[in-house]
């Protein structure tokens, strides 16, 4: 059966919205939309699945394990399950990607505030 979500019924504001498969019958994935203004991006973290990033505009600059990798527009990063990552906006615009967490569920473990 087709299930249809609002982008704006998603749990969020205007910089990211959260979608977790669980939540909305049983989808076995869940992804950020991320519209991330320069200089911000989340600390650094870990999941216990990969986390697939679609960088669709805008330039992030990725800390993956020990390597630290610009990454523009049109781009797809894939972070192994365990491996800390994080990004940060290191563009002059809004970065606009998706962040796609191979779970239902979200699972991060924050290394850092």
């Amino acid at each position: 059966m087709t299930y249809i979500v609002e982008k704006e019924t998603l749990p969020g504001n205007a910089t990211s919205r959260q979608f977790e498969g669980y939540l909305h019958n049983g989808a076995n994935v869940s992804f950020f939309l991320s519209s991330t203004p320069p200089g911000r991006g989340p600390g650094l973290h870990i999941h216990p699945y990969e986390e697939v990033f679609v960088v669709q505009a805008g330039t992030l600059t990725f800390t993956v394990g020990e390597e630290t990798i610009e990454v523009s527009a049109e781009r797809v990063v894939v972070v192994p399950p365990g491996t800390p990552h994080k990004f940060t906006n290191t563009g002059a615009d809004i970065a606009h990607h998706v962040d796609i967490h191979v779970s239902g569920q979200m699972q991060t473990t924050w290394l850092e505030e």
